[in-house]
């Protein structure tokens, strides 16, 4: 039940009316027609901005296109008021019956109430966190996981076919780097006293890595070259890294569809084969590219480089794909890469980036572009940084020092739920402060708490209601007589609820998870609102000594529940039974 959409069926139909009049032209483009909530509660309902949109194509003022609907419209029994503000706007007002529906709706869709079909099965790859697998994750990679979670979970709700992708960086010198990180901790384990150079990895989470190696091999890759050793302490630390990574992404309640293996494209001819698709659209020549910004002629150096034709696909400049020296650069593998994902049939492609991968964002837009002849749409996230905050201090995190904040830490310290929803309540191009503090304060200010509570306060009438003898049961407030729930704080209620399903489609065309945890901020306010009013309304108390009007009260009250229950489910947050 989606009343935004049934409301804009009402407009539609309207304007159909006045066409088949010859008032309006038949040949009008309706699809800009939007039905929404007023800027201002006090306006109305509802709005449409049809009169503005078909004023131009009409050739007629949009204020005489509005009258004319809204006397169709005002025909309607579900609208008692639609009026005509301004330029042409059109405000609605419903009748209270149309929102006493809404309880009842929620109760038999449950946590389906919302689901949307928009999506119609279209196959979705997102692709997150794809962190380097030479460590533990840290708290960037926490709110790039979250937020690829939470998005994949929303456009699932939403009617997409959705696959969770991770990206094993195992081809780059940085896996060398580790390898030659673990070596010296198996030196270690074996008694000897090493020091760790620049550029290596010291931390101490390899400490156990190194030992389990000497445990493996014995003594085998002591006193030997790096070359009879390196590939297979290579294969090993990824692997580990690996599983120290899977656990990590459990603890957080983040699971994957689907790794793939940069490496896997090496030496298997996957890179050369999108080359060669790239090669068959004139899009790969031999050039020399223009000195970077910020560079003299002196300073430059030109080679003739293997470059991508990217700017004929929306790039700034075009990209080299091999190296002088016949290398392929780190565009290559990423080419080939996304080669592959369109190859697998995806109809989209969602990746997410930490922020210093902004540079990355047009080049990649146009390979995909190339490599799809436009078909398949890539959309890039940026997450910004996380800036973590304890006892009104700043920590500092450096990973190649091996002092950074882990997930594991962050997760040990405040929880799963608490730590996925913080992640979601700014936008995810927008920096985040994570004040460790406030994330587990039990207060209006902390959005986490307020959410559950709500939920719980719900859960806490309907276990009095049935100590008292109260059938709470969803079938009885199914039955329940939602008519005598007329105060505005009610009403007002049912109405942020009919928002829910309107919301979901919103947030899911933008790619925005975070607009589900601020709305369930605000659903949750309007329910600790209708509760706070009953200290000093009786009548609004959802426990009355009548049973019926109990029930038609929690029956409002159980709605509310469900609905928080259905977005801490996208946000991947457990709803809380009891507040302790």
């Amino acid at each position: 039940m989606n009343l935004f959409t049934d409301i804009r069926a009402l407009v539609i139909s309207a304007i159909e009316a006045l066409q088949a009049t010859g008032m309006l032209p038949g040949d009008l483009n309706t699809a800009p027609v939007t039905v929404e909530p007023p800027r201002d509660a006090l306006h109305g309902d509802m709005a449409t901005n049809a009169a503005m949109v078909l004023a131009k194509p009409a050739k007629l003022k949009p204020r005489d296109i509005a009258e004319a609907l809204a006397e169709q419209i005002a025909a309607d029994p579900r609208i008692t008021a639609a009026e005509v503000a301004g330029p042409g706007f059109l405000n609605l007002r419903l009748a209270p019956g149309v929102w006493q529906q809404l309880p009842g709706a929620i109760l038999s869709q449950g946590t389906g109430f919302g689901r949307s079909d928009m999506g119609q099965g279209a196959r979705v790859n997102v692709e997150f966190v794809s962190a380097n697998p030479t460590g533990p994750m840290h708290v960037g990679h926490t709110r790039g996981a979250v937020f690829g979670d939470a998005l994949a979970s929303l456009l699932d709700f939403a009617g997409y076919d959705v696959t969770r992708e991770y990206y094993i960086n195992d081809g780059g010198a940085q896996v060398d780097v580790l390898a030659r990180s673990v070596y010296l901790r198996y030196l270690e384990a074996h008694g000897q006293e090493v020091e760790f150079p620049d550029g290596t990895y010291p931390g101490e989470y390899l400490i156990a890595v190194g030992e389990k190696l000497k445990d493996q091999v014995g003594d085998k890759f002591l006193d030997t070259g790096e070359q009879f050793w390196l590939e297979e302490v290579r294969n090993f630390a990824t692997a580990e890294m690996m599983e120290l990574i899977r656990a990590d992404l459990a603890m957080l309640g983040v699971r994957m569809d689907h790794f793939f293996s940069e490496k896997s494209l090496y030496g298997t001819g996957k890179i050369e084969a999108a080359i060669a698709s790239l090669d068959a659209k004139g899009l790969i020549y031999r050039g020399v590219l223009e000195p970077p910004k910020g560079k003299t002629p002196e300073d430059w150096e030109p080679r003739e480089q293997t470059l991508f034709k990217s700017t004929e696909h929306g790039d700034d400049v075009d990209r080299p794909i091999m190296k002088s020296d016949g290398a392929w650069t780190y565009f290559a593998p990423d080419i080939a890469y996304h080669y592959d994902k369109v190859q697998r049939g995806y109809d989209q492609l969602i990746d997410v980036f930490g922020a210093d991968h902004g540079g990355y964002v047009k080049r990649m837009k146009a390979a995909v572009s190339a490599l799809s002849d436009g078909q398949t749409p890539l959309d890039i996230k940026l997450i910004q940084l996380v800036k973590l905050f304890k006892n009104g201090e700043p920590f500092k995190m450096s990973k190649r020092a091996g002092t950074f904040v882990t997930l594991r830490d962050v997760v040990e310290e405040v929880g799963a739920d608490v730590t996925r929803f913080v992640m979601l309540t700014r936008k995810n191009d927008a920096s985040l402060d994570f004040d460790f503090d406030k994330a587990i304060e039990q207060s209006r200010e902390n959005p986490v708490f307020y959410v559950q509570y709500a939920h719980a306060r719900v859960c806490s009438v309907m276990r009095k209601a049935a100590e008292q003898g109260i059938d709470v049961s969803d079938a009885a407030l199914l039955a329940a007589d939602l008519s005598i729930l007329t105060h505005d704080a009610e009403l007002g209620l049912m109405k942020k609820l009919a928002e829910w399903p309107r919301l979901v489609e919103i947030a899911a065309k933008g790619h925005e998870p975070h607009k589900v945890a601020i709305w369930l901020n605000e659903l949750a306010a309007d329910l600790h609102g209708l509760w706070n009013r009953g200290h000093d309304e009786p009548s609004l108390r959802f426990l009355q000594d009548d049973g019926a009007t109990s029930q038609s009260k929690i029956a409002l009250a159980r709605a509310v529940a469900v609905v928080i229950s259905a977005g801490l489910g996208i946000l991947g947050v457990t709803p809380a039974e009891e507040m302790r």
